[in-house]
């Protein structure tokens, strides 16, 4: 028997079938585990965590993954195909519904409580969160206290170091721009605190 005879059995429709399948159930597997972790653990989600929970052996898994780069890659593509998220062509006017698909789809996963941080600093937080609820249900004391409790979680959140981090490290603004844009933000909320009706 030639060489190509054997070839084309090993490139067979039937092989290619199987081929699939086992990327199937391993792209299955690590979206699987994922659930199973606070959002984006994605350091649990490792070649040897997949191909456990997809029944094959490593080796299986890197032959359709060359590294956990690129099954992080196709697992993150499940994931956002799972939420129905789509960014292609993202428009301002779908920015909302994108953002909601994607907080309702990851509410679905454990939450975990953050590393405990030092003692002052968490008292300085429970201090500021005190403060803003108190100010925000001056200014909206006929909101109902779950609405009242959203604004002034929304505005905690605007005025972390973290947000402010986040602008100037992955968004490579310049500092006085991140100070302008959230304070640009919080002016907003200021405002529709005094005739919007609340968040629900």
């Amino acid at each position: 028997m030639s060489d190509g005879g054997a070839r084309r059995r090993y490139d067979s429709p039937v092989r290619r079938a199987q081929a699939a399948e086992t990327r199937e159930r391993i792209v299955a597997a690590g979206a699987e585990l994922l659930h199973g972790f606070p959002v984006w653990n994605w350091r649990a989600l490792t070649a040897r965590s997949v191909a456990e929970r997809a029944g094959v052996n490593e080796r299986t898994v890197y032959r359709h993954f060359p590294t956990e780069r690129d099954l992080r890659d196709a697992v993150l593509e499940r994931m956002r195909a799972e939420a129905g998220v789509d960014l292609e062509d993202l428009t301002v006017e779908r920015v909302q519904e994108v953002a909601t698909r994607i907080f309702e789809y990851t509410s679905n996963f454990p939450l975990e409580a953050r590393t405990p941080r030092d003692a002052t600093v968490a008292a300085e937080n429970a201090r500021q969160r005190d403060a803003l609820l108190s100010a925000v249900s001056g200014a909206a004391a006929g909101w109902p206290a779950e609405d009242r409790a959203v604004v002034a979680g929304l505005l905690d959140v605007l005025w972390s170091p973290i947000s402010f981090e986040r602008l100037v490290g992955d968004w490579e603004l310049d500092p006085k721009d991140a100070i302008a844009g959230i304070t640009w933000l919080i002016g907003l909320i200021q405002a529709a605190l005094d005739g919007d009706p609340p968040p629900h």
